[in-house]
């Protein structure tokens, strides 16, 4: 069973929200401030994170940096702003969503189970890939060339890490902005390009002979592996 952490202050949206998410099937946790938040992040290790901005003691975007440091855990950004500017520090933070209040509780659900979808999901087989001098652990969202661990943006991360678990498959970018950027990302596809740019660049140590990111003229990129 998924766990999702609700870190919301207003009791009655927390418990709205939680009976909601348990009613389809998932294990809810509540923080009510942004510290007790990132004390919950460490103890319950969730599936997914449901983050309000605006909180005591610690706001949203505070939290999403500390917790972006350490993990690469969905989070679903929670706020009452509906400015462009505040989506794009949303997702520029790390954030895998962004819902405005007010919301429907069934949208909520919908979005949920689509980030949860985006991440990997992988039998115990399947954890850690091996390829030549390059260790993908999908376990733990990390990458390791030459023994030596890839800082990756987040969601650099989680680009590199979709095309991965689709070895020798090609995605279009309008495709890969879906699945990682998400649906409502209203920024231009030029982004996938960039980040392309910034991943070949991590792994520019990487032999070219066990695998590479390459680019299908007019079709797309793939994560190419011999």
């Amino acid at each position: 069973m998924k766990t999702i952490l609700v870190v919301e202050d207003e009791l009655a949206i927390s418990m709205v929200l939680g009976a909601y998410l348990e009613k389809d099937g998932y294990e809810v946790q509540y923080a009510y401030d942004g510290m007790e938040a990132l004390q919950k992040v460490d103890e319950v290790k969730p599936s997914l994170i449901l983050l309000d901005v605006m909180m005591p003691k610690l706001d949203g975007w505070s939290v999403l940096k500390d917790i972006r440091e350490k993990s690469s855990c969905p989070v679903i950004m929670l706020t009452a702003l509906s400015d462009t500017n505040e989506k794009l520090q949303g997702f520029d933070g790390g954030a895998d969503d962004y819902i405005t209040k007010p919301f429907v509780a069934e949208e909520v659900l919908a979005r949920v189970s689509a980030v949860l979808r985006r991440s990997p999901q992988l039998e115990d087989a399947d954890k850690v890939k091996l390829y030549g001098t390059l260790k993908i652990n999908f376990l733990s969202h990390q990458i390791f060339l030459n023994g030596v661990e890839i800082q990756f943006t987040p969601r650099d991360l989680s680009l590199f890490l979709f095309l991965a678990e689709h070895p020798n498959q090609t995605f279009t970018r309008e495709q890969l902005i879906e699945n990682v950027w998400g649906y409502d990302y209203e920024g231009s596809d030029r982004a996938v390009d960039l980040a392309i740019k910034r991943i070949r660049k991590l792994l520019s140590g990487w032999d070219p002979a066990d695998g590479e990111i390459k680019t299908l003229r007019g079709l797309g990129y793939q994560f190419y592996v011999n």
